[in-house]
């Protein structure tokens, strides 16, 4: 897999008939290692053990509907309160991060309604703060941690 723009963690990764899996954490369960996967995997950890982000407050491929078509979140983090504090688009490391992608997280953040967004291909990583009430939107020069969710 490509070296990303992220912390290392301590992964496993095992074959299955000849693909490869990794282990991951909040599923429990080993999946297959796509580039999308393995940046997912990386900024998960990231901001478990740099953000202080609960385990139990991330899902990862969470389901939503959109225009009655069923869709998946790449990484959503709740607040203490079960809202949507964080959404995570992740893209592999050689898909550019063009407008399409932020369009892509809008979208899904129309019906999330989080105060955060990041977008990531591992090697580039764009964070912004949406306000829903004006509709402004500010890119900020880290990600929030989680002690902001309180």
């Amino acid at each position: 897999m490509d070296t990303l723009n992220l912390p290392a963690f301590g992964h496993k990764i095992k074959q299955v008939e000849g693909k490869p899996y990794i282990f991951d954490e909040l599923r429990r369960k080993y999946v297959r290692l796509s580039p999308e996967e393995w940046v997912r995997q990386h900024i998960v950890h990231l901001l478990m053990s740099h953000y202080a982000y609960p385990k139990a407050l991330i899902r990862t491929e969470g389901g939503l509907t959109l225009n009655l078509t069923q869709k998946r979140t790449d990484v959503v983090v709740f607040d203490r309160e079960g809202k949507p504090f964080l959404l995570v688009e992740c893209k592999a490391p050689h898909v550019p991060l063009t407008q399409a992608v932020f369009d892509q997280i809008a979208r899904y953040n129309h019906v999330h309604r989080a105060p955060y967004l990041i977008v990531t291909n591992g090697l580039t990583h764009y964070c912004c703060c949406v306000d829903h009430d004006t509709a402004a939107i500010t890119f900020l020069d880290d990600f929030p941690v989680f002690d902001r969710a309180e």
